[in-house]
């Protein structure tokens, strides 16, 4: 950070240098002046005992009585007698709404551990219903876009024109808040909402990006942690970079893993039992779309978003392998069509989340201004990685543009936490298992639990009993696992899905996966 500590953190820690830290497994024992929460029912038909309010925060923390923006919060009331405090939940992103995420985990925990906590969301500044909620360019992913890898100049300039545009966009729009949309001002916000719930010390459950902002949390406010899950966890010497570059490379895996899932259920799918074969089934499939989009709505860069998905959760395998087949064995591009729709389709919400994510991290951390070594640096990845190495960077392209100047981002490494529960499967895509590893050693005192073999992104409450026995564990009495290798305990993966028993399913059964899965989002 280009701010020291101590002006970070500004009048808030003045009030903590004044009290005494308490043990990190003792409930909150001192009341804090809150600001007025007025919480109303806002229950929906798979979270019933929701409640919803709001809080209001300064745009520019180090100008607290300046212009004020909106955050939307959701939280499920405790119900045992003696209550453990706010456990704050964030999905990821940036840009993730986290409204919902507090009826999921309410839900899915033990009745007996999530009874001692008033789990609470909250939509991050210019998500959602915060407001104000950014939206720069409605229909930025509208179909069918040019094709991801730039084959061409034309192609190139294509991509480049519509980065910039993106980003000429947001400064249009929003040029006083973006210099205020990135990860410290945000966890800057979810102290706010600390002291607006009156709690003394926060708990905190992060999955994906959210885990970068549950370590950025503890950074700056080390005495206010009480526990700290992180789940699927950001490499924080990546940022943003090299940490995109990264996921290439692991999703580039991630999708060879489901092309081999294809070729061992060739019965079902007869596109080959040969991994090699399948793969080559693919980019030709991509290949044709690129001259013909299906329906005129899926082109090459629309299939990549299609089955991107795929990458983040193994439930989608089915369900993509379906469409996959029906288009190149039976020539009937429509499941093709409506898995985009399902999976890689932008709708207004993800325009908006597409603008935070955008906004966060080409705020958060520099990146190259020099359009040739964005060149170079995808070029060479996309020759090991050639699945959605481009795709990802034009994803990421309006930050060779972007208006702001750019932050430097905070040292993680922390000495004075309680013990932090880790989890990290070792394949995962979105957030490769060396940041899990690397987090590990940052935080000292911290307990890592690997998914051995798994590969999905974002894994505990998604159905392994043996995460959920550690997580459940650690919110119920603070006791983390001890080992004595780089893991301090591993679960095995759950078994890969099976082929769908029926032919043109619109996709996987609700299961805790597939919920989580949802509220998660992609490339977050």
């Amino acid at each position: 950070m280009k701010k020291s500590a101590a002006a970070v953190c500004g009048a808030a820690t003045m009030l903590a240098g004044m009290l005494t830290a308490a043990p990190a497994g003792a409930a909150p024992t001192l009341s804090v002046q809150r600001a007025a929460l007025t919480w109303k029912d806002c229950g929906t038909k798979n979270y019933p005992t929701l409640q919803c309010s709001s809080v209001r925060v300064p745009l520019d923390h180090d100008r607290p009585g300046g212009e004020q923006i909106t955050l939307a919060l959701s939280r499920v009331r405790h119900t045992a007698k003696t209550s453990q405090g706010p456990l704050l939940v964030n999905p990821g992103g940036p840009g993730g709404s986290g409204l919902s995420l507090a009826g999921f985990v309410a839900r899915q925990l033990p009745k007996s551990v999530a009874a001692q906590y008033d789990v609470v969301g909250f939509d991050p500044r210019g998500v959602g219903k915060s407001k104000p909620a950014l939206n720069c360019r409605p229909k930025h992913f509208a179909t069918v876009r040019p094709p991801s890898v730039p084959a061409t100049s034309a192609i190139e300039r294509a991509g480049v024109d519509r980065a910039q545009a993106f980003a000429k966009a947001c400064t249009t729009k929003y040029a006083d808040v973006l210099p205020y949309l990135d990860t410290v001002s945000t966890v800057r916000d979810m102290d706010a909402i600390r002291r607006a719930l009156g709690a003394r010390q926060l708990n905190y459950f992060g999955y994906s990006y959210g885990t970068y902002l549950g370590a950025v949390y503890g950074k700056l406010y080390p005495q206010r942690v009480r526990r700290l899950v992180l789940d699927s966890i950001v490499d924080p010497g990546g940022v943003w970079y090299d940490d995109n570059l990264g996921q290439d490379l692991a999703f580039n895996a991630r999708h060879q893993a489901f092309l081999a899932w294809v070729a061992r259920h060739d019965a079902a799918y007869a596109l080959g039992k040969d991994p090699a074969k399948v793969e080559a089934e693919w980019y030709a499939m991509r290949e044709a779309l690129q001259k013909k989009p299906a329906g005129r709505t899926v082109g090459a860069a629309e299939l990549e978003d299609t089955f991107l998905p795929g990458g983040y959760f193994n439930g989608y395998w089915p369900y993509l392998a379906q469409a996959f087949a029906a288009y190149v064995k039976d020539k009937d591009p429509a499941p093709l069509v409506t898995a985009y729709k399902k999976l890689g389709a932008v709708d207004a919400a993800g325009d908006n989340g597409y603008s935070v994510y955008t906004a966060v991290q080409c705020r958060d951390a520099g990146w190259p201004r020099d359009w040739n070594r964005w060149r170079d640096d995808n070029w060479q990845v996309a020759e090991k990685a050639p699945f959605s190495t481009w795709n990802n960077a034009w994803y990421n392209a309006p930050c060779a543009f972007w208006p702001t100047s750019r932050l430097d981002p905070p040292d993680v490494s922390n000495d004075d936490l309680p013990p932090a529960l880790l989890f990290q499967a070792t394949d995962d895509g979105a957030t490769p298992y060396e940041g899990g590893v690397a987090v590990h050693h940052e935080l000292r005192g911290s307990s890592l639990v690997v998914e051995r073999g798994g590969g999905n992104h974002g894994v505990s409450l998604s159905g392994n009993a043996c995460l959920d026995r550690y997580l459940a564990d650690y919110l119920r009495s603070g006791k983390v696992p001890r080992g004595s290798g780089e893991a301090d305990a591993t679960c095995e993966k759950q078994p890969d899905p099976k082929p769908l028993t029926k032919k043109g399913a619109l996709g996987p059964p609700p299961s805790r996966g597939v919920l989580l899965h949802g509220l998660m989002g992609f490339r977050g």
